[in-house]
């Protein structure tokens, strides 16, 4: 492992810039086989959605089907920047000093699987695939992420007013995945790209690597009796309100009231008047198709959806302790105390 650390930023900026990628539609690999029957609706194990395509797409892409060239200069990239990040350090160049406040991880941790997300096949340039240019229909997106933006303000800084707990953003307080892992819609992030899934003949469960967040869905014998089997809608937990049935070999969720403290601090905020469709597929036997559908009139302009694909993961999931032996929240809180100490001229 090398002496420095990089950002997840920094990472995509060097695998998805360059001159190599201007945008050109480019023939797709082909798809793996069809999933064997046997295994349409099992799609229980552990799976990943690690990959350095992201949500929207980037400036660098005009389109969703990126060429062979392209994925595979990403590819290269990608492969090449991990074993030059995990390469010996030189010892000889004396302590290391850190003056980078916008960097995060070091690359040890970094998740970033084999590329571009590859779905039947293509490789995409994000996961949205509608509205056509592959970004998020805000009404206005700063006023529906502004708490997210100021989050991630205040943690490069460590600026912030920090009067209690709950002024500090959901990753401090470790009470869901920071990354959006869990949902809806599921994303994934720098590291802990882990999901296991387990489907019984009344329940779907969704348990990821991030911050061990659980969804837990009934499964109903048609779309009609789950959806009216929703919870009142003044019950609003962490991850929505998600109930599932069966469309023939494909599994749909539909996910409504989110908790509003979720709503307010998540890349893609979901209101009160929000759903969320989820559906999963097995379409080969190692790819999982994910494909979800956001339609909230408060946040955006028009219905938006996109998808993905699952890859079998190797391992399990272990466990993710975030406030054991973390003093980070009572550390932020102690020096937020001493500055307002120290401007009123106290010790």
């Amino acid at each position: 492992m090398t002496r420095g650390s990089i950002s997840a930023a920094a990472m995509l900026a060097v695998l998805l810039a360059g001159p190599a990628f201007a945008q050109t539609q480019g023939q797709a690999s082909q798809p793996e086989a069809a999933a064997p029957k046997a295994l349409a609706r099992n799609f229980e194990g552990v799976w990943t959605n690690a990959t350095v395509t992201r949500l929207e797409r980037p400036a660098t892409f005009s389109q969703l089907v990126v060429s062979k060239a392209q994925a595979e200069a990403v590819a290269k990239a990608t492969t090449t920047r991990r074993a030059a990040a995990n390469g010996n350090s030189d010892l000889s160049r004396g302590a290391f000093k850190d003056e980078d406040a916008t960097a995060g991880y070091n690359s040890f941790w970094i998740d970033s699987g084999d590329g571009l997300m590859r779905v039947r096949g293509e490789a995409r340039s994000s996961f949205i695939t509608s509205p056509a240019d592959g970004k998020m229909p805000f009404r206005d997106r700063a006023k529906s992420l502004a708490l997210t933006i100021r989050d991630g303000a205040e943690y490069q800084s460590g600026k912030g007013a920090y009067v209690g707990p709950e002024d500090l953003p959901l990753r401090e307080r470790c009470l869901i995945a920071q990354s959006d892992a869990g949902g809806p819609v599921m994303l994934n992030a720098i590291y802990n790209n882990n999901y296991s899934f387990v489907v019984t003949p009344g329940y779907f469960v969704i348990d990821l690597e991030m911050n061990h967040d659980v969804r837990v869905a009934p499964i109903f014998a048609s779309a009609e009796k789950a959806r009216a089997s929703h919870q009142p809608a003044a019950i609003r937990p962490w991850l929505g309100d998600t109930v599932a049935w069966w469309e023939g070999d494909t599994l749909v969720a539909e996910t409504k009231n989110v908790n509003p403290i979720q709503e307010g601090r998540t890349l893609t905020p979901v209101s009160s008047q929000g759903t969320v469709t989820e559906r999963f597929t097995r379409i080969a036997k190692n790819e999982l198709l994910y494909q979800f559908k956001v339609e909230d009139p408060v946040h955006y302009t028009q219905a938006w959806s996109g998808e993905y694909s699952f890859k079998p993961a190797k391992g399990q999931i272990y466990e993710y302790a975030c406030h054991e032996g973390n003093y980070a929240m009572a550390g932020i809180l102690r020096g937020a105390r001493l500055q307002e100490a120290a401007a009123k001229g106290g010790n």
